[in-house]
């Protein structure tokens, strides 16, 4: 089960598990996948979406980012990433809070898309204000967000709020910004950034 098969592309969700797999510090393949080229049949096969990130790793295959990162803690526990079982509930909260409730309010803000007024129901998330309360409660004061531990959901939270202050889709707030900073400069972010930043399409010749 050693052998980890990494579909990405470095303009995707593909660099959260980069990070993830840096942390982890496992030996894995990168396939890049091109978005306007033809998904590889073995992708394909093993993600019918043909979406990245994809993780081949032996004959199992996890997608999602969110869900990626969740199981690369679990699969290399050496690493540390995950707490320990009986301590996961603010671990699993805000891993999966930042993968479904803050993702989509995130998008629909970038997008311009608002819910009619009094419908905020029938939307997970509520409203906008109100996700950026619960985030800003989730991170304020605090290095790591499920303990005195980094984990896999500082990964994949501080990824989110880290693009969201990059792109303006996400508050700039105090408590935002020093969750951030204290995740930024960690040698396996950097890593992975140099590695995806690497792989990005060069522009047009002057």
């Amino acid at each position: 089960m050693s052998y980890l098969r990494f579909y990405t592309s470095p303009m995707s969700r593909g660099r959260i598990v980069r990070w993830m797999l840096e942390e982890v510090g496992c030996d894995y393949d990168t396939h890049l996948v091109v978005f306007d080229d033809p998904r590889p049949e073995v992708l394909l096969a093993a993600n019918p979406l043909g979406k990245v990130p994809t993780l081949i790793h032996g004959d199992r295959v996890v997608t999602e980012a969110a869900a990626i990162c969740a199981y690369l803690a679990d699969a290399f526990p050496e690493a540390g990433l995950a707490p320990p079982l009986a301590e996961r509930a603010d671990y699993y909260r805000w891993l999966f809070f930042a993968a479904s409730t803050l993702e989509y309010a995130v998008m629909h803000k970038g997008l311009g898309l608002q819910m009619p007024e009094g419908r905020e129901r029938q939307i997970g998330y509520g409203n906008y204000a109100r996700v950026m309360d619960a985030l800003e409660q989730a991170v304020a004061g605090k290095g790591f967000v499920a303990g005195d531990s980094f984990s896999a959901a500082d990964v994949y939270l501080g990824s989110q709020i880290g693009w969201g202050l990059q792109f303006g889709t996400i508050e700039p707030r105090p408590a935002f910004a020093a969750y951030w900073a204290g995740l930024k400069d960690r040698p396996a972010k950097r890593r992975a950034d140099q590695i995806d930043d690497a792989l990005m399409p060069e522009g047009p010749a002057a």
